[in-house]
């Protein structure tokens, strides 16, 4: 996975962010890195620990392999509690056209809209279908009227007796005078649980349990997934200088760009495989620097699909965007588009070329044209989309935002402006 920020600077592109500015950044985040290292050390950020365990894989193999032994599994939760869980676990082909699943087969339910949670129980066949509902705290609204839901639909398949050979929970371990109220709903039928690291958030989880689980499921090595991430703990870790460490990097030029304008962050990822990517940082960000006023507007673009929506926009609209694009050398991938059908169609340059051939020539020229237009393009090239590249892709924008963070002075691990709305929800359900 390599880095270019080149397009972004103000001597390659007219809106880009000056060498002094981006310095001046990158010498506060000196600071930031030295507090990533010290926590490394006390061992009080246990984000930072995960890529070198191995000891908790055996029990995501046993729960990956306790979901499999259906055919269907379905994971419930929501946020950061499922979202990490879907981008791995899309890196591995689900829910990507064309794609035929391996094993069970694979579903999240997220979001919590009453017709699709209705058809979802009523088409799926529950005796065949297994369940995992996951919640850090245990009090998720969403997610315990998601399993209340599943556990009625089993009871009225005259499932009620087996509840617990189709439904297993992971939630944080029960605190001393602290519901949990997801392990007590399930606990009258016996339901095994497994424990959500007290220590990572929902949004961070990715490389828990919360995360591995799905990915295991869908085709993922977990130790590899976490051998990603190492790699791009390793900077931070061995003690690099903030140019020399890619995500002090991402996050100087993050804030060097806010501060020159460009106060939406736009994500663009040019494959199916990492749709589900862009959808996951959009929430990283947004709950982690969205906060007294601070932050920068994420956006999740998916290539070459939003050249055709969102790129005039980028282009032609206000110059208030900093373009992160996701890229793949695709030369000679794909089917190969035969000579006479390219004549017939009025593209004889398209004889004999790959699919892929055509979309690495989009994304080039989506970022040269981006440039040339004073839109500042970072650029990541990847090799290859797998469990090595998945998991050195999380840790990375997890670092850039822990970093970014710390430059803006909050913290970028609670959420506390959306407690209001949670309060008002059930007031006004307790209202009706």
């Amino acid at each position: 996975m390599r880095q270019s920020i080149e397009l972004c600077l103000k001597d390659h592109v007219a809106g880009g962010v000056s060498a002094d500015a981006l310095n001046g950044w990158l010498e506060r985040a000196r600071p930031a890195l030295e507090s990533l290292r010290a926590k490394a050390r006390a061992g009080t950020l246990p984000l930072l620990a995960l890529p070198s365990r191995g000891d908790d894989l055996p029990a995501v193999g046993e729960m990956a392999n306790w979901l499999a032994r259906c055919s269907h599994a379905v994971l419930l939760g929501t946020g950061g509690s499922s979202l990490g869980g879907q981008t791995l676990a899309q890196a591995a082909g689900w829910n990507v056209a064309g794609v035929v699943s391996r094993g069970a087969r694979l579903s999240f339910l997220d979001n919590l809209d009453p017709v699709s949670l209705a058809d979802a129980l009523a088409s799926t066949p529950l005796a065949e279908t297994r369940f995992l509902a996951v919640s850090k705290s245990g009090g998720t609204g969403e997610t315990l009227i998601q399993t209340m839901a599943v556990l009625d639909a089993l009871k009225k398949a005259g499932l009620g007796d087996r509840i617990a050979d189709h439904v297993r929970g992971l939630s944080e371990p029960v605190k001393a005078g602290a519901p949990n109220k997801l392990r007590d709903l399930l606990a009258p039928y016996g339901v095994s649980f497994q424990e959500h690291d007290p220590g990572v958030g929902g949004r961070f989880s990715a490389l828990t349990n919360v995360g591995l689980i799905p990915a295991s499921l869908a085709g993922l090595d977990p130790s590899r997934v976490r051998e990603g991430a190492a790699r791009a703990l390793a900077p931070v870790l061995g003690g690099a200088a903030p140019a020399d460490c890619p995500a002090a990097l991402g996050a100087a030029l993050s804030m060097a760009a806010a501060e020159n304008g460009r106060t939406i962050s736009v994500l663009w990822a040019y494959a199916d495989r990492l749709e589900r990517f862009t959808r996951w940082y959009v929430q990283l960000w947004s709950e982690s620097l969205g906060k007294g006023g601070n932050g920068t507007t994420p956006v999740a673009a998916v290539g070459p699909v939003d050249q055709h929506s969102q790129l005039q926009l980028f282009l032609d609209g206000p110059a208030d965007k900093l373009v992160t694009l996701i890229m793949r050398d695709t030369r000679g991938e794909g089917p190969e588009l035969p000579a006479d059908l390219a004549v017939r169609a009025g593209e004889k340059g398209f004889a004999g070329r790959h699919v892929g051939d055509f979309v690495w020539a989009q994304q080039r020229a989506t970022a040269d044209t981006l440039a040339r237009n004073g839109r500042p393009v970072r650029t990541f090239l990847l090799d290859r989309i797998d469990s090595l590249t998945i998991g050195e892709l999380l840790m990375h924008f997890m670092l850039e935002t822990i970093i970014a963070a710390d430059l803006l002075g909050i913290d970028a691990f609670d959420q506390p402006a959306v407690e209001e709305g949670k309060i008002l929800a059930k007031q006004y359900l307790a209202e009706d």
